[in-house]
Parts: structure tokens; C-alpha cells; sequence
């Protein structure tokens, strides 16, 4: 997990003098970024202050602060709230073992009510699927049972799956730019729960068994996961490009609602023959 005093450092660090119109009078200067005594006159804090921050030992920062120190970093509103989630957490949180997710009634009705036509997946916290329709499962795992949601032990990870396996690597034509975007998601789920361990866990695992997700979370990046576009080359069908958009669930926020459409003509006849092949078969009576 991370840490506020980290997470401050490496903000920091990426933002230069020029970027916020700082003036250096050409002075020699050992660290790329600002400095904390810089950071910290321009957020309107004392230096000592700033620095107890970065190393923890200041305890609840105010959000007056944590919001000069933003404007200061010119840190983005998602980067801004998952600034404000690791300032609330305790010094030294404890992981505890959360509950299995399960899926609200409600979301599991509409996701019935989409039918098979529109792709479409439930996603937990940590990015396991809790569930989806046949055509959702086609399209992004149709090498994985379609019960599997129903167990918890079973759960397709969504984020596994990105860095172990190779089939889902070959999915995605655009797999760098996706597998960024999930790393940056875990990091600000991470922020929201982080006494999470299976959360912790699983960032743990990416890490050591993937040298991929170990570059992209040394990052720091931090972003929510809404709108964006999959270029696909699916085994079944082809190349298709394929927008999704992600529905919060208010009977469930952590869960959401991945709901895929196509993103010119020859995509969604694409989607049609998925969904169409993803239909189960019927067995005629004698």
C-alpha cells in the first residue's frame, strides 16, 4: 500500500519549478522537483511542518492544507481525493480480512434486462467479476467457465488476468495504455481501503510475478477508471474496437457496472455473431 508521506514525495518530484512558474534565478539545483522548503512557502505552511507530513509523523493534516498542497502539486481532482484518503488513514492500519463481495439484487436484474445483445460485467473492488451476461464474458474471457463469478474461490480477477495471462494480454491490441489504467485504479482503490487484505494481497502477488505491474505502480499514477476504448483482436471474431463506460451502483458503491457498446459499423457486427455464438444451446427433446 502507500503511504501520504510517498505519495507527497513523488508528487513533488515531478513538478518543477518552470511548471508552476517558479523562478530559479539560474541557481544549480540537485533535485529535479521542488524542494520541501518551496513546496511548503507556496502551500502557506511552515517547512518543518511540510517535512513531518512527508515522513508521517505529523498526524491528521487539515484539509485546508491538503487542498494549498494540491493546488500547489497541480494535482488533478482524482488525484486530489486519493490525497485526502491516504491523509485520513491511521499511522500504522492493520489489513483485516473483508468479506466475500456479492452482487445487489437490483444490479443482477439489470444486468438480466441487457440480455445477451449488449456485453456487459460486474466488477468488484479489488476488479473481480461478480458477474456478467454471456456476450460480457465472450468478449473479454470466453476462455474462462461462465459460472466462475458465482464462487468466490473461482472469480475471474480482471487485474490477474491483465498480468498473468496470456491470453488476455493478446486480446488487447492496446494492452499497455489499459494495463496503466488498471494499475492506476488499484492505487486509488488502495487509497480507499487500505486495511483491504485481499486487496494488499493482490497488489502484493502483480508485483512480484510480473515485472510489468511492478514498473507501472513505481509510477505513482493514480486515476479513476469510467470511460475508455478497447482495440481488441478477439479470437472468435476478429479486431474489433469496442468502448466501455462504467456505471456506479448507489445499493453498492464499491461494485461497477462495465457495460461494452461498438465503436463503428464493422465492430458491431462483430458483437452481433459474439453474441449471437454465445448463446446457449438448447437440447430438443425426443
Amino acid at each position: 500500500m502507500e503511504s501520504l508521506g510517498a505519495f507527497l514525495k513523488s508528487r513533488r518530484d515531478r513538478t518543477t519549478p518552470a511548471r508552476i512558474g517558479l523562478r530559479t534565478y539560474g541557481a544549480a539545483r540537485r533535485v529535479p522537483g521542488l524542494r520541501r522548503e518551496e513546496l511548503a512557502q507556496l502551500a502557506g505552511v511552515s517547512a518543518g511542518y511540510y517535512t513531518r507530513l512527508e515522513q508521517g509523523q505529523a498526524g491528521t493534516a487539515s484539509g485546508q492544507v491538503l487542498d494549498a498542497l494540491a493546488r500547489v502539486l497541480q494535482l488533478d481532482p482524482v488525484e486530489t481525493v486519493h490525497l485526502h484518503n491516504l491523509a485520513r488513514q491511521p499511522a500504522s492500519p492493520g489489513l483485516r480480512e473483508p468479506r466475500h463481495e456479492e452482487p445487489h439484487p437490483r444490479v443482477l436484474a439489470l444486468l438480466e434486462s441487457l440480455g445477451d445483445t449488449t456485453p456487459a460485467i460486474l466488477l468488484g473492488r479489488r476488479g473481480d467479476v461478480l458477474a456478467w451476461n454471456r456476450s460480457g464474458r465472450a468478449l473479454i474471457a470466453e476462455h474462462v467457465a461462465f459460472d466462475a463469478p458465482q464462487d468466490p474461490a473461482r472469480r475471474p480477477s480482471v487485474p490477474r488476468m491483465f498480468f498473468l495471462d496470456p491470453l488476455t494480454r493478446d486480446l488487447h491490441r492496446n494492452w499497455t495504455e489499459v494495463a496503466r489504467i488498471h494499475v492506476a485504479y488499484l492505487r486509488l482503490t488502495a487509497g480507499r481501503y487500505p486495511t483491504d487484505a485481499r486487496l494488499a494481497e493482490l497488489i502484493g502477488e502483480l508485483a512480484m510475478r510480473s515485472d510489468e505491474f511492478a514498473t507501472m505502480w513505481a509510477t505513482g499514477e493514480v486515476a479513476d477508471c469510467t470511460v475508455g476504448t478497447l482495440h481488441l483482436q478477439h479470437p472468435t471474431v476478429g479486431a474489433a474496437d469496442v468502448d466501455y463506460q462504467v456505471w456506479l451502483q448507489p445499493d453498492s458503491p464499491d461494485h461497477r457496472l462495465e457495460i461494452y457498446t461498438p465503436g463503428d459499423p464493422s465492430s458491431a457486427d462483430a458483437l452481433r455473431i459474439l453474441a449471437h455464438q454465445s448463446r446457449p444451446t438448447t437440447v430438443r427433446q425426443p
